[in-house]
């Protein structure tokens, strides 16, 4: 474990990385003894700094939802972080590129609570029955630590993933929200455009078998740490499709079939 100087040091560099634009080394070279426990400490951290300037948090994002994102990270379970109310944007417009180190767009459900949920018993019925609405969403996931070392391109490792926000950076919702039980969330799908070409396409069914599974084991991991998810909360259930690189001038369009659609431009 690391000690409490060493995590409010490495906080106060993603802090700093975000607001520069200017992404640090991978502390998982720096401190290869460095544990999932660490990295959410740090991730704590870096919250508590974000919110002493003022943010607040607005829901959470699970990440590394699929299996072959969890082998390659070598994992046996998702991460998580918080998304804070910048991190919002309205779709149909242009996002400022300025705002991000190396961007990358992921397809992705939002499910908004009605009703919190806690505790450990936490089931996928529980979530359906807490939701109010599911929405198509865009999460734009960054690099505050470097994706790969500048030296060695070794792949960053799952601590520093979890350090830096679970990667998060952004997120967009829009087309058309339903009730969690309008529609087989299993089946619904999406096909991704980037400057009018299909990049990527996936069906929900990608997260766990089943998007409120990532809910359910959320509230459950939350609740050892005496937290939970609340009323209101927007919860990213994982995406569905691989990333996508975005650059300057990059138009995304997002086809969720009878769930609508997401359009916005990196300017």
């Amino acid at each position: 474990m690391l000690d409490a100087t060493t995590i409010a040091t490495l906080a106060r560099r993603l802090y700093e990385a975000r607001k520069t634009r200017t992404p640090v080394r991978h502390f998982s070279r720096e401190f290869p003894q460095m544990d999932i426990d660490d990295g959410y400490a740090v991730q704590r951290a870096w919250v508590a700094l974000e919110l002493a300037d003022g943010r607040v948090i607005r829901g959470r994002k699970i990440g590394l939802t699929s299996r072959a994102m969890q082998q390659a990270s070598q994992i046996t379970e998702p991460d998580y972080a918080p998304l804070m109310d910048d991190m919002f944007f309205e779709p149909g417009g242009d996002i400022p590129f300025q705002r991000f180190i190396a961007p990358r767009v992921e397809v992705e459900l939002a499910f908004i609570l009605a009703r919190p949920l806690q505790g450990q018993a936490v089931t996928v019925f529980d979530v359906l029955e807490a939701t109010a609405w599911v929405s198509p969403a865009v999460e734009i996931i960054d690099a505050r630590i470097e994706q790969f070392d500048r030296d060695t391109r070794a792949p960053r490792k799952v601590t520093d993933t979890i350090s830096d926000f679970a990667a998060n950076a952004g997120i967009v919702l829009g087309g058309t929200p339903v009730r969690p039980d309008a529609v087989d969330l299993r089946w619904a799908g999406a096909l991704l455009h980037k400057n009018g070409v299909i990049e990527e396409t996936g069906l929900a069914a990608a997260v766990l078998n089943h998007p409120a599974n990532g809910i359910a084991w959320l509230a459950r991991k939350l609740a050892r740490h005496g937290e939970g998810l609340l009323a209101g909360d927007v919860v990213l259930a994982g995406s569905f499709t691989r990333p996508v690189a975005a650059q300057p001038g990059d138009s995304f369009h997002v086809d969720y079939g009878r769930l609508g659609s997401i359009a916005f431009r990196f300017a």
